[in-house]
């Protein structure tokens, strides 16, 4: 097993400890303490700021071949460090080892993807309305960017905001979740070895909202990225408006997933609920409210049940185990309260409900049926292993339910019928739909939300837009 590492901040190409308070990072399988981590002071902040800032000028320097090719390497170490990687991944976070060595290479592709679309920031000659000048637009990147990643996927996040900044020529001061701090510090260690130059990527660690003010408000960026909840969006987004400045927000969802009666029931079932209890239902755009006709709602949820039941929880390091603990006590605290809160309004417990064992953060993986729109898990989203289950009866009642939220960051619908098929896609409101499958993410694609689930995209080409600039040169 790898050893959990020491837990430094990174500011100019240079690891040292941070000159603010002191936090414990814990194990959730264990509750135990993996290390101590200092904090970032203003100090160590503008220090990172200033070394951002010369960071963007040595990076933007660099041609664009040679920092994919620096890319590329990234994406290398991080594949030759995968199962270590993983390993300290699963010991802060909790996913089991086999999700955590997943994410790590997801995270390879992603690098490898803007090392390769970086190339590709094209401009265009427009044609001049006189002789002898020329009128060219080129795109060129944003300048420095401060980045806010939690603590779900504490690899692919960040992955995708350093990558992309990186991408496009830009510098950036990630800052992590103080819950899962290693994992991010091993993609920035990759990075440094990899070329990059100092300061073009700096990592601090500190209060949220001590941070974020401290850094969005801040003359030397120019560009956030922030992924979190709603209220935190809304909270970064308005300091970047002092500026104004651009935001990247990708926030919370509670995507619905539609099951209509012409599809085979029990292996949507059992794909449905591997996909609910992947990383204990810590997931933005997992599948979290499930409306299914009533003519086969029954036989759902006798398959989901017996597919939750089946899966074996426990600390993922273990071999075998399907489902590791939530991350945080405050997730047991909150998972309970709405399936409490669902079964006084009516819903039917089917199984789980209950805390697994009294050392760690351990929930069994919970199925609720009948479940009406006034109980709270409806319009709030659980983000944990909890299932619930209602029915409909027709196609415009149940799209109404699945667009009855202000949040649309991801949606899915099971249907054999290719004109209903058509109508989802067209009529559900999430900026990422899945029909028939529940794959809508991928580092070629654009990933993020509509409505109060964010703004901008992250990933494809959308994604190394959000750190460009467009220039236009009349030259005669």
């Amino acid at each position: 097993m790898s050893a959990y590492p020491d837990i430094t901040l990174h500011i100019g190409g240079v690891a040292r400890a941070g000159s603010g308070g002191e936090i414990e990072i814990h194990d959730p399988a264990t509750g135990e303490t993996l290390a101590m981590a200092r904090l970032a002071s203003a100090a160590d902040l503008d220090d990172a700021l200033q070394a951002a800032e010369t960071g963007f000028a040595a990076w933007r320097a660099v041609s664009v071949f040679e920092r994919c090719r620096i890319l590329r390497r990234v994406g290398e170490l991080l594949r030759a460090r995968q199962d270590a990687i993983g390993q300290v991944m699963t010991r802060e976070q909790g996913k089991p080892l086999a999700e955590a060595r997943g994410e790590v290479a997801a995270s390879a592709e992603v690098f490898e993807w803007y090392a390769e679309e970086g190339r590709r920031a094209y401009g265009r000659v427009v044609p001049s309305r006189t002789t002898g000048a020329r009128m060219i637009v080129v795109r060129e990147p944003i300048g420095p960017v401060a980045a806010f990643t939690p603590w779900n996927f504490p690899a692919l996040t960040p992955a995708r905001k350093i990558a992309g900044a990186l991408g496009a020529g830009c510098s950036i001061i990630i800052k992590p979740s103080e819950e899962t701090p290693a994992t991010c510090l091993a993609l920035v260690e990759a990075c440094v070895e990899a070329g990059v130059p100092a300061g073009a990527i700096n990592l601090v660690l500190g209060d949220p909202p001590t941070v974020s003010h401290h850094l969005v408000t801040s003359p030397v960026i120019r560009k956030v990225s922030f992924t979190g909840s709603t209220a935190g969006g809304r909270a970064v987004a308005a300091l970047a408006a002092q500026g104004p400045k651009r935001a990247t927000l990708e926030l919370g969802g509670h995507a619905p997933v539609l099951v209509f009666d012409d599809v085979d029931v029990e292996a949507v079932a059992a794909l449905g609920a591997q996909r609910k209890f992947r990383n204990a239902g810590q997931v933005c755009v997992a599948p979290t409210r499930f409306y299914v006709h009533e003519a086969v709602h029954d036989r759902f949820v006798a398959a989901f049940a017996s597919a939750a039941e089946r899966i074996k929880v426990g600390n993922g390091l273990q071999q075998g185990i399907g489902m590791g603990p939530l991350a945080n006590a405050r997730r047991l605290e909150a998972v309970h309260g709405l399936i409490e809160d669902a079964r006084r309004h009516g819903a039917r417990l089917v199984c789980g409900g209950e805390r697994i064992g009294n050392r760690g953060f351990f929930y069994a993986p919970t199925v609720l049926a009948e479940v009406p729109e006034s109980a709270a898990i409806m319009s709030e989203e659980p983000f944990g292993p909890v299932a619930p289950i209602a029915r409909f009866r027709d196609l415009d009642e149940v799209i109404g339910r699945a667009n009855g939220l202000p949040v649309g960051l991801a949606a899915y619908a099971f249907t054999g019928s290719g004109a209903r098929a058509l109508a989802l896609s067209e009529r559900i409101e999430a900026g990422m739909v899945g029909i028939n499958r529940f794959e809508i993410a991928a580092a070629e694609t654009p990933f993020g939300g509509v409505k109060d689930s964010g703004d901008g995209r992250e990933g494809g080409t959308e994604g190394l837009d959000a750190y460009l600039v467009t220039k236009t040169i009349s030259q005669a």
